[in-house]
């Protein structure tokens, strides 16, 4: 067996006669090759499920589970990930007021042991974020701001619980408990119960979905007009000064969790329209029910706008051609209002109506969803999807994810860079070594900077095979998470006696990543 390493940067023809090697063999000039990055696979897209805690949607799948049940159920959400090329989870961690970790601010969720303030046994999120790093997952802590129960008796909250300390800060409306989000002490509640998690826990994302101020319900009003004349802070119009209440929760968390972990991600997910055309000219070409920037007081554009978020994720729940809100033509939409900004835009997928939908035929079609990425494929300003929720993604009906994951998710991707939060690459790479083994190539290297988190690996067939850069994932075997300062990964599906061209790369947290170092191992 002979080992070749090579500790310069990987040449265009790869270093094929090195140290003496000779071969009848030769690689194809790389302006012979067809180098056009593949849209079928890209080398950095956001790919994740939500994974839903509230009224045990996804996990747990019922409460009152063992510690050991509940972890085992967790992982085989992190295990799919995995397996469909995933790179992210968006957990659901605060539903309703409370925590899916030893809260300072709120008590431990209903959701886990069936009674509100019920320790589970161990930390779900502290095992969360450990079980997913270890699989090179981005975290993403999902919280639910001013939703207080699924119920109306705020008596059903355990006595210790903020609102029932506050009853004069709880809305009751459609059935449910809220926060009243006009109320500064209530709005800092939130934030600080938000914060408990960030300052404590190495997640990689503060996630929100579409829920701010209640959507409407016919017949009943939201009760805040005595909170509008106290805290009215200059506003005479009741919905400007909604909206305004929830930008100060946008703009003031940003703030407070870039201040002490400037890589952390905020993002949110809203219902996709801001407002209809017919409303706002500027709005998207829609007839939807439902219009963020009037119902739900939340001015999604704004935050774009403003970058007080990192990501939007617009939950485009249509098939392409419905004609109230037409996948097509929203997503175009999102695309116009990112561009110029450090915003990144993932979508989000309904594959809840996969089979199950009547809102449109399009949905008992298995190539709907796949048709999405096709469309967003086009458009650059699309970085990624996200899909709803994770027993959807897991149901598989019509085999619409099996076919989705077979068109596009093949190979792995690395995580969007975000260089309005950083831009700066961790070092390369050391002494990177690749030997046979009994068990394939085994891949050796070591640490340069403590700012790496993780590595990818590059794999080429070391004679005629593609000597293309490395601008989309088709030579990427693999991504691992950095575990010391001595690393090691043995690539199972190396084929005995071919020869194959490995090349390394650091990833620092934010997915920058350092120049390529190459090795070459041969039988």
């Amino acid at each position: 067996m002979r080992v070749w390493r090579a500790m310069g940067v990987l040449g265009a023809t790869a270093g094929l006669l090195m140290s003496g090697l000779t071969t009848t063999a030769s690689a194809a000039p790389v302006d012979q090759q067809n180098c056009a990055p593949s849209a079928t696979t890209p080398l950095r897209q956001f790919r994740a499920s939500w994974v839903s805690s509230v009224v045990n949607i996804d996990w747990p799948s019922k409460t009152g589970l063992s510690a050991a049940q509940q972890q085992s159920e967790l992982i085989g959400w992190l295990d799919d990930a995995v397996r469909q090329h995933h790179n992210a989870v968006v957990l659901q961690v605060r539903p309703t007021a409370d925590a899916f970790w030893p809260s300072k601010v709120e008590p431990w969720s209903q959701y886990l042991t069936g009674t509100q303030g019920g320790d589970p046994g161990y930390d779900p999120l502290a095992f969360a974020v450990a079980e997913a790093h270890k699989r090179n997952l981005e975290l993403h802590a999902w919280f639910n701001p001013y939703r207080l129960s699924m119920g109306t008796d705020l008596n059903a909250l355990i006595p210790t619980h903020p609102a029932r300390q506050h009853p004069d800060w709880v809305v009751t409306y459609g059935g449910k408990l809220y926060y009243n989000p006009g109320i500064p002490a209530a709005r800092k509640l939130v934030e600080d119960a938000i914060m408990d998690a960030v300052s404590r826990y190495d997640i990689d994302g503060v996630h929100f979905d579409d829920y701010f101020y209640p959507y409407p319900v016919a017949g009943q009003t939201f009760d805040d007009a005595a909170t509008f004349a106290q805290y009215a802070d200059g506003y005479t119009d009741l919905q400007a000064w909604r909206r305004h209440n929830i930008d100060l929760l946008i703009s003031e968390l940003s703030q407070k969790m870039h201040a002490i972990k400037p890589w952390i991600k905020f993002g949110i997910s809203p219902f996709a329209v801001w407002r209809n055309k017919a409303t706002d000219p500027e709005g998207t070409d829609t007839t939807a029910g439902v219009q963020t920037y009037d119902d739900l007081a939340a001015d999604t554009r704004k935050w774009v706008r403003e970058e007080w978020i990192d990501y939007i994720v617009p939950q485009v729940y249509w098939a392409g051609g419905f004609a109230p809100a037409d996948y097509n033509k929203i997503v175009p939409w999102w695309a116009d209002q990112v561009r110029g900004t450090h915003v990144h835009l993932y979508i989000g997928e309904a594959t809840y109506k996969v089979g199950t939908s009547t809102q449109s035929p399009d949905w008992s079609d298995p190539q709907e969803l796949s048709d999405h990425l096709a469309f967003d494929s086009a458009i650059p300003e699309v970085k990624g999807n996200i899909y709803f929720s994770a027993k959807d993604v897991r149901a598989d009906r019509l085999g619409a994810t099996t076919l989705l994951n077979n068109t596009w998710y093949t190979k792995p991707a690395l995580i969007p860079a975000m260089p309005a939060l950083d831009s700066r690459p961790p070092l390369p790479a050391h002494a990177v070594h690749a030997s046979r083994t009994a068990d394939g190539v085994q891949l050796k290297w070591s640490r340069t900077s403590k700012d790496t988190t993780s590595y990818a690996i590059y794999r080429r067939d070391l004679l005629g095979g593609d000597h293309c850069p490395d601008n989309d994932a088709r030579n990427l075997l693999t991504t691992v998470r950095s575990t010391g300062a001595a690393q090691s990964y043995t690539d199972p599906t190396a084929t005995p006696g071919k020869a194959y061209l490995y090349t390394v790369t650091a990833l620092d947290r934010l997915a920058n990543q350092s120049i390529a170092i190459p090795t070459i191992s041969l039988r």
